[in-house]
């Protein structure tokens, strides 16, 4: 069950799971205020969802802000995330997340990652450091054990769960072409996971309670385990206008299917011009 809803939420965050990367990495960019796809006060929350034959249920949602600051000369975004299962589930397992980052401006690079993780009687958590030559310094604590420390080495396109889901929000939309193959990479609880996706064209999507919009439509193929058979891919539906944002995200898993879908959003940077009706 804990990592069941680990999946929901890293597709949420990440938009992206575990896969073999090419050996080419996405070079780093420099960006303005007018390049980014968001702007200080955005807000978003997504719904996630179990389907498995008569059950189709909402079990939880997971929320996400970002915020401009600066700190001694250094300009970043700090962005907090929050998941949590509604009351019924919690009877079941109850999950209580807070995921926190700070990247910059400039480019969107980490700087600092943290994580606190509450999902029945699992505890975990990640205090991340990334310094300016990749590596970074990774603190991670289990239970109430004593934090065990690491120095990891990561190259450019190594970020954690929050600062990857604004760089790629960011990324060069123009340039896509179907079928081809964008690798990046992530670190969690002292390991470090390679990823890609595949562009697969544009499609209109109806959510639930939101609209129809147009989209730019995303597969991911994913490791099998626990949660994945191996067979199936994630797909990922984000909006095709300036602000780039998730609306639906769905994948079988070795007993049904699960989902996480947008259910609000403030203070977007542009007009949705995605939404359609």
């Amino acid at each position: 069950m804990r990592k069941f809803v680990l999946t929901i939420y890293a597709f949420w965050i990440s938009g992206a799971l575990m896969a073999q990367p090419d050996s080419t990495c996405l070079p780093l960019r420099s960006f303005t205020p007018d390049d980014l796809s968001f702007k200080s006060g955005e807000r978003l929350t997504l719904i996630a969802a179990y389907h498995w034959g008569l059950i189709d249920a909402d079990v939880g949602e997971a929320s996400l802000m970002v915020m401009e600051e600066t700190f001694r000369d250094t300009h970043y975004f700090y962005a907090r995330s929050y998941a949590k299962t509604y009351r019924f589930w919690d009877h079941f397992f109850e999950v209580r997340d807070v995921y926190e980052g700070r990247f910059f401006v400039h480019n969107l690079r980490p700087i600092y990652f943290y994580r606190d993780i509450k999902e029945g009687d699992y505890r975990i958590k990640n205090t991340f450091f990334f310094n300016t030559d990749y590596s970074i310094n990774m603190s991670v604590q289990k239970y109430d054990r004593l934090p065990q420390d690491t120095l990891m080495r990561g190259h450019s396109c190594t970020y954690d769960f929050i600062s990857l889901f604004f760089n790629a929000r960011n990324m060069d939309f123009s340039s896509l072409y179907q079928g081809k193959t964008y690798p990046y990479s992530f670190v969690i609880d002292r390991n470090m996971y390679n990823l890609w996706f595949h562009y697969l064209g544009k499609e209109e999507k109806k959510i639930d309670k939101i609209g129809t919009f147009r989209c730019l439509k995303f597969a991911v193929k994913l490791i099998a385990g626990e949660v994945f058979d191996g067979k199936n891919n994630l797909y990922i539906w984000i909006s095709d206008d300036e602000n780039h944002i998730p609306l639906y995200i769905e994948t079988p898993i070795i007993v049904g299917k699960v989902s996480a879908r947008l259910s609000r959003y403030e203070n977007l940077k542009y007009p949705l011009t995605s939404k359609i009706k």
